[in-house]
This record gives structure tokens, sequence and C-alpha cells, in this order.
């Protein structure tokens, strides 16, 4: 009799946890959106629909918006902060980031130097500031603007070494007829995929739903 209560109490267990493992196995990896110089949340509703297209619900789609003068440094210490809520509220192990222009710098200086890298599995910059633009210097009354500029100390030390640390798997999307990204080209990053698209603007990006589609298909 004792041996088949424990049977039976063994298997109502087994019922009670099945479910939750087969919904958390079915869910996508959350996403963290982050937005570049002087955007804001609102650069990625084009986005979020796009991701919702591909299958994601939204409570796997994040934005994280943050104050575009300070220091990417500063950025990319409260990217780690909210990474870490998105983990405690989803139940996830990582999520995928998907950056635009300057947030190509918050976002890898979060992935390198802060140890990101365990907790992202998928990073995709969208004509990203990756190793700087020359267009930076016209804002250089804000240290992100200092930053952003080519052979800055901050780019130095983002591009010294390793370009794409760890597991992380790394893609970029870049193109000539960005006009912001001066050179275009400093958005492609040793290690990643990198993606030119034939005719695209720098905030064309933002609303590119074919180049989105292709962000969502390398997440999966």
């Amino acid at each position: 009799m004792r041996r088949f209560s424990a049977v039976l109490l063994g298997f109502v267990a087994v019922l009670a946890f099945a479910p939750a493992g087969v919904a958390n196995a079915e869910g996508k990896t959350p996403v963290v959106f982050v937005h570049g110089y002087s955007g804001s949340t609102s650069n990625w509703l084009t986005a979020m629909a796009a991701f919702r297209d591909a299958g994601y619900s939204d409570d796997e789609l994040h934005s994280y918006e943050y104050d575009w003068t300070q220091s990417n440094e500063l950025s990319a210490a409260g990217l780690d902060d909210f990474v870490e809520d998105v983990r405690a509220s989803t139940g996830s192990d990582q999520v995928d980031i998907v950056n635009h222009s300057m947030g190509g710098l918050v976002s890898r200086w979060y992935l390198k130097e802060l140890g990101g890298t365990e907790q992202v599995a998928h990073w995709a910059s969208l004509a990203g500031a990756n190793h700087g633009t020359t267009a930076a210097g016209a804002c250089t009354a804000f240290a992100s603007c200092r930053e952003m500029l080519p052979g800055s100390s901050f780019e130095q030390q983002l591009n010294s070494g390793v370009e794409a640390p760890g597991e992380t798997s790394y893609a970029t999307w870049y193109s000539p007829c960005d006009g912001v990204i001066l050179p275009y080209e400093s958005t492609a990053v040793d290690g990643a995929q990198n993606t030119v698209v034939p005719c695209e603007t720098h905030i064309g990006f933002l609303g590119n739903t074919d180049v989105l589609g292709e962000v969502a298909d390398y997440f999966a």
C-alpha cells in the first residue's frame, strides 16, 4: 500500500509540472530592443509588430529606454539591470538583443565589458555605430557622441581584441545609403554575420519589415 501511494504521488507531481515545462519549451527567447542616439522606445513599434507576425507574444518583447546624452558606459550598466529584470519576469535564462545606431555601442559594451554574453543568445545590429561615425562630430557636447567618434578611447577599448566575444551569436545589417553611419562599413563586426542591404537609410532600417523579418528568422 505504501509503495502504491508513493507511485501515485510521483505521478501526480509529474502531471503538476508537465504543463509548465511544455509551455516554457514552446515559448520564444525574449527580445530586448535598444534604440540609438536621440531615440526612444517608440522607435520599435514597427519592429515589435514584425516580431508579433513572426509568432512572438507581447510578453516576449521588451524595449529599453535610456538617457542617450550620457556616457554609453552608464547606458550599458542600465541595460544590464534591464536584462536581469526581463529574465526574472519571463523566467528565461537568456534574451536576444536588437539594436539600432548608437544602441550598438550600448549593447556591445554590456556584452563585452559587463559579462552580458552569458545572458544574451543572439545580438543583431541595424545600422550600428559599432566602429564609430564621423557624423558624431556634430554633437560632441554629449558624452555619448564623443565616445561614438572613430578612434575615441571608448571605441578603441570596445574594438580591441575579439570583437564578438563569448557564445553569443552576432549579426549586423548595414547599407551604403545609410547617410549617418560614416563610413557605412563601420557597422560590420569581426566574427559576426554581416549583411549589406542594397539601399536603406539610417532611420529607414527601423521600418524595413524585410530586414526585421530576417532578424526574427536569425533568432529562430
